[in-house]
């Protein structure tokens, strides 16, 4: 607990995480109420998203008994939300902007993983959905929040948040869940692949874009990052693709990914969380436009 009150990069800051009914998600909005950030919970399943909030809530309320300071711990309010939907996502930014007065950070997390099929088998009406989920959903809220940003970025906003003192010429942030499937094409994952590889052309197109407006974008592609369900299950749906690149029983499936790892281990959500608070804060006030790669060193010498 010491160590997070001593993280004061994130107090008041207010932060929107979409996709937060997932598990790294709830984590990430978890991480960042701690820290006392006010978090605005996004996510198009109702029922998910209640349970974010009251995890967020009952950490809180640890917090409260253990006698921190209120101002070292943040709040959370949940916004149901489509990506794909360019009037539900300016609504709940809207509503947002409203509730807590300003947007200075966007970690744009949701995402849809797709079949696990060879390319010649692979449905084309999901390669369809999944490129909708995680490229025009992810742009879309990319481009609501910086417009929401960029009409921020004067002084009486910058002066009134703080943001004008603490020396950094880009007060505000974006970070977009990437892949390192995006770099390595992982078999059996074309659609999945090739969603991660366009938001990386995204987020070096956007940095660009965005820098004059005072918005810094970057983005972390994680890879093999567990135990849990959606390991156990994508390594059960690798085993099941019949690709020539994956054994047919998943333990052996596990087994291999892990052999190819540098450091022989799985990655954690909260290694893939800190990366993202890096990114976000202006502990990397001087970056933008690049990857932020956490997995172990698997796809150590590749680049997008």
């Amino acid at each position: 607990m010491s160590s997070t009150l001593n993280d004061r990069r994130f107090l008041g800051k207010k932060i929107i995480i979409t996709g937060a009914g997932g598990n790294f998600g709830r984590d990430g909005c978890i991480f960042f109420a701690c820290r006392g950030a006010c978090v605005a919970a996004m996510d198009n399943n109702a029922d998910a998203l209640n349970e974010t909030i009251a995890s967020v809530e009952s950490v809180c309320e640890e917090m409260r008994q253990g006698s921190v300071p209120e101002e070292c711990i943040g709040k959370i309010k949940g916004y149901t939300c489509d990506v794909t939907n360019v009037g539900s996502v300016e609504d709940a930014v809207k509503s947002v902007g409203e509730d807590f007065g300003g947007i200075d950070m966007l970690w744009n997390n949701a995402g849809y993983q797709g079949q696990i099929k060879p390319t010649l088998e692979y449905d084309p009406k999901d390669f369809a959905t999944v490129m909708n989920i995680n490229v025009t959903g992810m742009f879309i809220v990319l481009q609501s929040v910086a417009k929401r940003m960029s009409a921020q970025n004067n002084v009486e906003y910058l002066r009134r948040e703080g943001s004008e003192t603490n020396g950094s010429s880009h007060p505000f942030s974006i970070v977009n869940t990437a892949s390192v499937a995006a770099l390595r094409g992982t078999p059996a994952m074309v659609a999945y692949s090739s969603s991660k590889a366009a938001i990386l052309a995204m987020t070096v197109s956007s940095a660009k874009d965005l820098a004059p407006h005072g918005i810094r974008v970057n983005a972390v592609s994680p890879a093999l990052i567990g135990p849990g369900y959606m390991w156990t299950r994508q390594n059960e749906l690798h085993a099941q693709s019949g690709s020539p690149y994956f054994p047919d029983d998943p333990e052996k499936v596990a087994a291999a990914k892990i052999g190819g790892v540098p450091m022989k281990r799985l990655g954690t959500i909260n290694e893939v969380i800190n990366s993202v608070a890096y990114l976000l804060s202006d502990d990397s006030s001087y970056t933008t436009g690049t990857n932020l790669v956490v997995d172990g060193g698997l796809s150590s010498g590749l680049k997008a």
